[in-house]
């Protein structure tokens, strides 16, 4: 019923509303009609009364002229009438003439139009009628008419346009409310129907013999339906997963109870142990690696296997027969596997199609990607070796694979051919670029192909994942769905999902041991720079793709717009060297150096340097003391996948102070807005972004730090692995249920 009234309501309203606006119309269009009419009555009376009207005048008998107009004048609705002989004479007319009118002003009524006289009475009519005799030819015979029946005939009018209206709205409702009750018990059975999925998903042969499906007018909403309930039921894990605290501790928890007993591979070029030899004994090393930190967590919660590259100096004499050593080497709790490579077939797979191909191909930095056809072979090689150790490391049929980064990109097909069963989650570490971008690579079918190999698909940003689904659109044919990002090629499916990685939280205590206050006397003192002095910080890699040459340029362009600033502030970048063996990473260092010396001598004659260039392997500790010690931390990166250094800064200000300058073609930038957001190609802009932090003030450093570091806290590095585990999961619970007998027409 209050359905009922919710319609009925306002179209009764709105029809209303349409009639009094109607109203004005019809007033308009019958008073123009009626005004014809009288126009021709007042012809035909002048017609008939024009011979009698010359006699009495020729025979001069006003009195009687007088009195012929009276009777004329009691006829219903004619109000007066007049003669004029000339227009300097009197009007000889009825008793009820209107006193307006004269012999000399009837040229007002005489045009085609203001024929109407306003009076007491109501508006009357005038119409002037020339009326030719022996005695005059200007005579002019004037009939007037009264209008006041056109008002209530308009009232009238009004009461019943508006009666018609309100019976026509009351028809249409009551027609349209039968409708609606007859239809809705059909529409509520396909409602149902959709939502227990009959009709929907059922093969041919299932169809005949299940009850049937639902309605033909449902089947076009029956894919936002499904989309829908897909979306409520990712909300709902979403506010399930943030109830929890996501810790290492918590990460173990779930995922004993989720995969026990499952068999856990990782799969990555970088090992998360290496052995080096040091003279007469070995060292065990944990390379600093973001990779590392998040996924080591899981192979100790699941006791699993981590397949990787053995690169140290002394990994070959460490292994067991089988080329695997427990680690962690204090408390063992997951095997390390390691693939040994050649000297070619490191140098075509990791530093040629890897990182002189994939890495410039997918960063858009402006270096040009080198692809040839001999890396290519060893890159295939190589995924081979790393596929066939998979397949030697798995105790079971169906194994849980993540593959890690650019490196494997082949490798998830490879385990799929060996391994049909497997759930294989493949984490895509850097950026995806559009497609035509990726239309560079030779053999992008085959890498793309390759990927498809995956059960789940991850990026760090939803555009990321965007970029892949229309590249593969573009260059393959397959199947994409994009409502839910599945995408379909050789008869198997890939969720193509956005994961956006971070960092371990709470950080390590041993990095937090030291006091910001002592940090920042100790960094100072290091550098020789006075106590007071301003300082930032950049940590990277020596990587063109980081933008070091851009931030470079910025802080030479802040000391030119604000000189104040030469000799007070100086921006201390670490640069780890990489890839030293790639020519263009060599071209990079000298550039880089290059630009360094030369600031320095323009800016930094009578005063500490502008810049303190620092190209060596630090350890964490040493990078989070200068984190604690800035006054802001500048992220240039030219295009980046996530870039965890901005996080890392955040989580090393427990003192809530500090400014980040972040590149808006990192995927931190869309995490964490507070941060001043910058396009690191525009030099007067990042400049301004550098003077702004310096003179930032303590509350509104506190402020921003608060919001983000809340955000790192909430999403942290074991939230990123545990949800792509807990996918994985509910993955392999449907992938059972559909197999069981006699569940598959349910």
């Amino acid at each position: 019923m209050r359905l009922s009234l919710r319609f009925v309501l306002p179209l009764l309203l709105v029809l209303a509303g349409i009639a009094y606006a109607v109203a004005p119309l019809v007033d308009k269009l019958t008073l123009g009609w009626f005004i014809r009419d009288i126009e021709i009555r007042s012809t035909l009376i002048s017609s008939t009364i024009q011979e009698p009207l010359q006699e009495q005048l020729l025979a001069g008998r006003k009195a009687k002229t007088k009195d012929f107009f009276n009777r004329i004048a009691e006829n219903e609705r004619l109000y007066a009438v007049g003669y004029c002989a000339d227009p300097t004479g009197a009007v000889l007319a009825s008793r009820s003439f209107p006193a307006e009118i004269s012999c000399a002003n009837l040229y007002r009524w005489e045009g085609a139009a203001n024929h109407l006289l306003p009076s007491a009475l109501g508006p009357l009519h005038v119409s002037i009628k020339p009326m030719t005799s022996e005695i005059t030819a200007t005579g002019r015979l004037i009939v007037v008419h009264d209008m006041s029946f056109v008002t209530r005939r308009s009232e009238e009018t009004k009461r019943y346009l508006f009666y018609v209206f309100m019976a026509l709205g009351a028809v249409v409702s009551l027609i349209t409310v039968i409708i609606a009750q007859l239809s809705w018990r059909g529409w509520m059975a396909g409602m149902r129907s959709l939502l227990r999925g009959e009709g929907i998903l059922r093969k041919p042969e299932q169809e005949e013999k299940q009850q049937p499906p639902s309605p033909p007018g449902f089947k076009p909403i029956a894919r936002d339906l499904q989309r829908l309930i897909h979306e409520l039921e990712s909300e709902t894990r979403a506010r399930d997963e943030s109830q929890v605290t996501w810790t290492p501790e918590a990460l173990r928890t779930i995922l004993r109870g989720e995969l026990s007993g499952e068999d856990v591979i990782v799969v990555s070029n970088r090992e998360p142990y290496s052995h080096q030899r040091r003279g007469e004994r070995i060292e065990v090393q944990r390379p600093a690696s973001g990779l590392v930190t998040a996924l080591e967590p899981i192979m100790r919660a699941c006791s699993g296997t981590w397949i990787a590259h053995g690169s140290g100096s002394a990994d070959h004499d460490v292994v067991d027969k089988n080329d695997c050593v427990a680690v962690p080497p204090d408390k063992p709790a997951y095997q390390l596997r390691r693939v040994w490579l050649t000297a070619e077939e490191e140098a075509g797979y990791y530093y040629g199609f890897a990182n002189e191909g994939l890495w410039p191909l997918c960063h858009i930095a402006h270096v040009r990607p080198t692809f040839r056809s001999s890396d290519w072979a060893q890159y295939v090689a190589v995924n081979r070796k790393f596929a066939k150790a998979v397949v030697s490391e798995s105790k079971t049929k169906d194994p849980i694979v993540l593959v890690q980064d650019y490196h494997l990109a082949l490798l998830p097909q490879m385990i799929r051919e060996e391994l049909p069963n497997a759930t294989i989650i493949t984490f895509w570490h850097i950026p995806w670029p559009n497609p035509e971008s990726f239309a560079i690579c030779p053999w992008r079918e085959e890498v793309l192909a390759g990927l498809l190999g995956s059960s789940i698909l991850g990026f760090h940003t939803q555009f990321h994942c965007n970029n892949f689904v229309d590249t593969v659109d573009r260059f393959l044919e397959a199947r994409v769905d994009r409502e839910s990002f599945n995408v379909s090629f050789g008869g198997k499916s890939t969720a193509v999902r956005r994961y956006p990685i971070s960092i371990a939280w709470p950080p390590d205590a041993e990095m937090m041991q030291k006091p910001v206050p002592e940090c920042r006397s100790n960094i100072r003192q290091i550098n020789d720079l006075p106590q007071e002095h301003k300082i930032g910080i950049g940590v990277d890699r020596l990587d063109y793709t980081k933008g070091i040459v851009e931030r470079f340029r910025a802080i030479e362009r802040l000391l030119e717009l604000n000189p104040d600033w030469i000799g007070r502030f100086t921006f201390i970048q670490i640069a780890a060297p990489t890839r030293s063996g790639i020519d263009e990473y060599q071209h990079h260092e000298v550039q880089v150096r290059a630009m360094a010396a030369r600031i320095n001598a323009r800016f930094g004659r009578q005063g500490p340097p502008p810049i303190v260039l620092k190209v060596e392997h630090h350890e964490p500790q040493e990078v989070y003391e200068y984190f604690r010690a800035a006054d802001l931390c500048f992220v240039s990166s030219l295009h980046d996948g996530m870039n965890l250094v901005a996080k890392e800064f955040v989580g090393a200000r427990d003192d809530e102070r500090g400014v980040l300058i972040l590149s808006e073609f990192t995927g931190a930038a869309r995490e964490l807005p507070e941060a001043l957001i910058v396009n690191p190609y525009d030099s007067d802009q990042c400049a301004a972004a550098l003077h702004l932090a310096l003179t930032m003030s303590a509350n509104e450093q506190r402020d921003r730090m608060r919001l983000m570091r809340g955000l790192v806290a909430e999403f942290n590095v074991f939230r990123w692995a545990g949800r792509m585990l807990l996918d994985a999961a509910a993955m392999r619970r449907r992938s059972r249920l559909n197999d069981k007998p006699g569940t598959s027409n349910l």
